[in-house]
């Protein structure tokens, strides 16, 4: 998914290796819709994250995420 041109709310959850939401491809009739499901109770004004699952590559972009479970890389 790739909000660069249009895109909803969802454009502004950001990565995290110890993500407090998952994110499952379901079937709405003849569509295909992604949604965002949360693994815990999350607080007001706490930042909704997920883990964007990017394929493995030789080229790795840096994470950033702060998590303690942080694996270095988005990739």
């Amino acid at each position: 998914i790739d909000a660069t041109k249009q895109g909803n709310l969802a454009r502004f959850i950001n990565h995290c290796c110890d993500p407090n939401c998952f994110a499952r491809v379901i079937t709405v009739g003849t569509s295909k819709k992604i949604v965002i499901y949360s693994k815990r109770d999350i607080a007001v004004g706490e930042e909704i994250t997920y883990d964007y699952k990017f394929p493995l590559e030789e080229e790795k972009i840096p994470c950033l995420c702060g998590s303690a479970k942080c694996r270095g890389f988005l990739n």
